[in-house]
């Protein structure tokens, strides 16, 4: 009985070194200077693109909205730099790899969400406002400002640990370099393309990055596709459920991705500065439609990625998928483009949240404690740029080995539930609405989703709880109000 189980455990021990052998032979990459020619050409692209459009930010207006002069490309180049990130290529191809299909749901609504921000454009530009914060204080009162702006821009900040985390999965793939360490050359990388040219940066760098993960992504499709020879081919390797089903993870997780993705990009600040930073109406919406056609495919490339590497690769981590297959696949001149362009990608996407939520810091929280001229807010702008990034740093070195795109899930239920149906509300109903539920809504529903993680964090997604809970408020605080004062009409009368 010993000698048997000794033997067992000896096969075990063989079984695991051959799968670490495997592992480390998988992960070896030796470094060769056409990668680092590639790499360097990237950056150095983005860069000068950087300091470009920082000679363009001559008052806080320009770095907020560029001062209103942004034609429709410019909109797109805000739009998907702030949405195709590292959660939307390296988050989704990990998602795809250990679940199939079911990945698709944040590129898709992504997509879906801009089609609805159509319908929001014209309000939005007449309103002349800079921020949503303050267009909820038109229907809602000035003490609704603080309340949007802080769990908003909680909200936004979850989404720069996802991209941070992002770029630690990503540079990990490349160097043997402590964690931390990566995390805080990502935020120096953030800093240096957001904080000089502040819209102008996000949407000229914006454009660029599109245009070169489309350009890498569709490489690596075709490549993976050839690689299967037909869906059918793939289909007999992964059976259908969950691998092929969008509702993989089960249909109140995967419907509970997409809802919140939706509330999310609607609610996020950054989206709203693009739409008012066009030109006029036409633009913005041009702007948007060609951000809600261009962002789905995305994800599309990054599923397919994702299932050869389950079949190829099984034993490396999931979040290296989308760079290990960009260095065993690419010669090293476009494996070290296509790197540097991921980088870029979580760089510039965490970068644009992190100026919603400098903008809304800035022109909603610090008037109403401080006295500032323009030059001042855009000293404070800058500031508050390096103050959330290294708060994120702090949070990212306690969450190195969580799964990205739940972040992002994450993300987007909390803005969602802060700002959506106050925003909706504000624009179709505002006459049925009053100032009291909506600040009530803005307040308590944020609040009621952290509660409900806490309490419950394996439960119902806290955004259907949230967003339930919204509701209800502005109905049910708008009929009492509403009631009451057509009761007043008549004492007012008889006086």
């Amino acid at each position: 009985s010993l000698t048997k189980s000794y033997q067992i455990f000896i096969i075990n021990v063989n079984c695991s070194k051959l799968k670490l052998n495997r592992i480390n032979k998988i992960m070896m990459f030796t470094l060769k200077p056409l990668h680092i020619i590639g790499s360097l050409s990237i950056i150095l692209l983005i860069t000068l693109v950087s300091i470009f459009s920082g000679k363009k930010v001559k008052s806080a207006d320009d770095f907020i909205t560029s001062n209103k002069r942004a034609n429709s490309w410019m909109v797109t180049g805000t739009i998907t730099g702030v949405l195709v990130g590292g959660a939307s290529t390296i988050g989704t191809t990990q998602l795809a790899f250990q679940c199939g299909m079911s990945a698709w749901w944040f590129t898709l609504g992504e997509g879906i969400a801009c089609l609805l921000l159509l319908f929001l454009i014209k309000p939005l530009k007449e309103s002349g406002v800079q921020t949503i914060p303050q267009f909820l204080s038109q229907s809602y009162g000035p003490k609704s400002v603080i309340p949007s702006c802080i769990f908003s821009s909680a909200g936004m900040f979850i989404s720069v640990v996802a991209q941070l985390l992002s770029l630690v999965a990503l540079i990990s793939s490349m160097f043997t370099l402590n964690p931390l360490l990566i995390a805080f050359i990502g935020i120096l990388l953030m800093a240096t393309y957001i904080i000089f040219g502040g819209i102008w940066g996000s949407s000229l760098v914006g454009i660029i990055k599109i245009i070169l993960i489309y350009t890498f992504l569709a490489m690596a499709s075709i490549f993976c596709y050839k690689s299967f020879g037909s869906i059918s081919s793939l289909k007999e390797i992964f059976p259908h459920y969950p691998w092929f089903s969008l509702f993989g993870r089960g249909f109140m997780v995967d419907s509970s991705a997409l809802f919140s993705t939706l509330v999310g990009v609607i609610s996020t600040q950054t989206c709203i500065q693009a739409v008012l930073s066009g030109k006029n109406v036409s633009i913005s919406r041009k702007g948007v439609l060609l951000s809600a056609f261009l962002i789905p495919p995305t994800g599309i490339a990054g599923i397919l990625i994702g299932f050869y590497m389950r079949v190829n690769y099984p034993d490396i981590n999931s979040a290296q998928a989308l760079p290990l297959f960009i260095i065993k696949h690419f010669n090293p001149l476009l494996s070290g483009m296509a790197l540097a362009t991921l980088l870029i990608a979580a760089t510039v996407t965490g970068a644009s949240l992190i100026l919603g939520i400098s903008t809304m810091f800035t022109r909603d929280i610090y008037p109403k404690f401080f006295r500032f001229n323009e030059k001042s807010a855009l000293i404070l702008s800058r500031l508050t740029i390096i103050i959330i990034l290294f708060i994120a740093l702090l949070f990212v070195k306690q969450n190195l080995y969580s799964l990205i795109i739940k972040w992002n899930f994450l993300s987007m239920g909390l803005r969602g539930t802060t700002i959506f149906f106050p925003f909706l509300a504000s624009i179709f109903f505002k006459d049925y609405v009053s100032p009291s539920a909506g600040f009530w809504a803005i307040t308590i529903a944020p609040l009621s989703i952290i509660i409900w993680k806490i309490i419950y964090p394996e439960g119902l997604n806290p955004v259907f709880i949230g967003l339930t809970i919204s509701l209800f408020i502005l109905i049910g605080i708008s009929k009492i109000s509403l009631y009451n004062e057509k009761r007043e009409i008549p004492l007012e009368n008889n006086k």
